[in-house]
């Protein structure tokens, strides 16, 4: 056999031990002393270590791996053979200077209890409500008095990774603050967290639809914790009313995924359609006329409705509270009563919606007034703007049309007063007869027209003298022509007048006549 090397312990009497407390009585020495010590421990037999462990002496951690849903209890099971020397059996989470002790005999967190209270050989614990911050390794050791009273660790278990799980919260759908209106996109966020480990998968709906969303964003929070969150784009529909968003997350330590939910009614604005009716137009004096206001296919049902006269507020009445539609939608009908007076002739009545504290919609009608006799027609026509203008182009024709005809009817009545005015005279001769011939034999016959015309149709003064062998007429005027463009005119065709002896030609006595002589010799 090779020789050992003399020891120091050898030939030295073995001092008997001091009395060692009981395993659940308090170490009369400080027990912050295992922390520090701890890596003096790491050898089983050190000089001067006179505790030594049984030969027989064994520790038994079975656990491998251990994987507990956060909030759930751990257990970690550590057992040990009787024969063990004197010293605690602690449990510790990491090995090394970065231990922390969960359990010994001494201290201890008060989540961790024994499974079995008072046993020597079954040093099992029970964590309970554990979180994700408590995963990592946990060993089981047992430690043994040093000559100097300080535990010095005798044998260690091979340690159990623990893998705490933490199932995502149920997922939280966002949308925008203020309200949008159909064919506008908006985004909603699904938000979810304190999950462990990161793996996380989200799908969108709108009901049953999927949608495609951008990538889900992962951030660690906490020690082993994440969140998560994820946007996607919905462009709202008039009949949405009734849709809703799911958001589905699914996660390793879920069996069913989680869905978060959100009403589309919750931001979604339908503004309404308003239609203005008149029960008659037009109308007779004094009647009554009922104005009716439609607003149509608006959500939410929040509208307040007003009246106007020619921009003048008047009251309204049978204001219906809105009533809603199949799809989700509403309507209201509302109505008011306007005396046909001659002053409200043309007035404009207008219907004025508010809905839901956005810019007022409105719609108008007129109320047209016809004569007592044409009550009875035009039942049940409402005049607007485009027939007040078809109306008007042809009122202007027509008076055009009127003038032009009058203008040339006074045209050819000026035409005709002006000819009848110019003082004219045509005498034609007539057939001769037999008695006129014999007269025509007779050299002292003679043939005469005496013609006065005056302007005022006055008696005119006829002087007719005769002259011997001559025919002659004399036209008198009482004025004088005003200008040279006055003309009078006789126009003689040998017409027999009157016979009358011979006689000297006449003369004129008045300064101021007129008069044309016309003398023809016989032949």
């Amino acid at each position: 056999m090779r020789r050992q090397p003399p020891s120091r312990a050898r030939g030295r009497a073995v001092k008997p031990r001091a009395p060692l407390p009981a395993p659940m009585e308090p170490h009369p020495r400080d027990p912050g002393r295992t922390a520090w010590a701890l890596p003096c421990l790491l050898l089983l037999a050190l000089p001067g270590v006179s505790a030594q462990v049984g030969q027989s002496f064994s520790l038994q951690q079975p656990q491998t791996k251990v994987s507990v849903e956060a909030g759930e209890t751990l257990t970690l099971n550590c057992t040990t053979s009787a024969d063990a020397a004197p010293g605690p059996v602690r449990w510790l989470k990491g090995w090394g200077s970065g231990n922390k002790t969960i359990y010994d005999q001494r201290a201890k967190d008060p989540r961790v209890t024994r499974a079995v209270n008072g046993s020597n050989t079954d040093f099992t614990i029970h964590i309970r409500n554990v979180q994700p911050e408590d995963t990592g390794t946990y060993y089981c050791v047992k430690f043994v008095k040093s000559d100097s009273g300080v535990d010095e660790m005798s044998q260690r278990g091979n340690g159990t990774e623990v893998s705490v799980q933490a199932k995502p919260s149920p997922p939280v759908v966002s949308g925008p603050e203020q309200r949008a209106r159909p064919e506008q996109p908006v985004p909603f966020t699904c938000t979810t967290g304190g999950f462990f480990p990161d793996t996380i998968t989200v799908k969108w709906f709108k009901d049953r639809n999927p949608l495609t969303a951008l990538l889900p964003k992962v951030i660690k929070w906490g020690v082993n914790t994440y969140n998560m969150s994820s946007t996607v784009m919905v462009t709202l529909q008039k009949d949405d009313v009734r849709s809703q968003l799911i958001c589905e997350v699914q996660h390793p330590t879920l069996q069913d995924p989680l869905q978060g939910r959100y009403q589309l009614s919750r931001v979604l604005r339908v503004p309404p359609s308003v239609k203005v009716r008149a029960e008659l137009s037009p109308v007779e004096v004094n009647k009554t006329v009922t104005f009716t206001c439609l607003v149509k296919e608006f959500y939410p049902a929040n509208v307040s409705v007003s009246w106007l006269e020619n921009g003048i507020e008047i009251k309204g009445k049978n204001i219906s509270q809105p009533s809603e539609l199949p799809e989700g939608l509403f309507q209201l009908r509302s109505q008011v009563e306007v005396q046909a007076t001659d002053e409200r002739n043309g007035s404009m009545i207008t219907c004025v919606v508010v809905h839901d504290a956005q810019a007022p919609a409105n719609d108008s009608a007129f109320l047209w007034i016809s004569n007592p006799g044409q009550a009875g027609l035009n039942k049940g026509f409402q005049m607007d703007k485009d027939d007040m203008l078809i109306y008007i182009v042809v009122g202007v024709v027509c008076t055009m049309l009127a003038l032009l005809v009058a203008a040339i009817l006074y045209l050819i009545r000026t035409r005709q007063i002006k000819g009848k005015s110019s003082p004219s005279a045509r005498l034609h001769e007539p057939e001769k007869s037999s008695e006129a011939t014999t007269q025509e034999s007779d050299p002292n016959n003679l043939t005469y027209a005496d013609l006065n015309f005056d302007k005022e149709r006055k008696t005119i003064r006829r002087m007719v003298e005769m002259s011997q062998q001559s025919e002659y007429a004399c036209i008198q005027t009482n004025q004088a022509p005003n200008s040279d463009d006055n003309l009078t005119y006789a126009d003689l065709d040998m017409v027999h007048l009157s016979k009358a002896p011979k006689r000297p030609a006449p003369r004129p006595e008045e300064a101021s006549s007129e008069y044309a002589s016309v003398q023809i010799t016989r032949k």
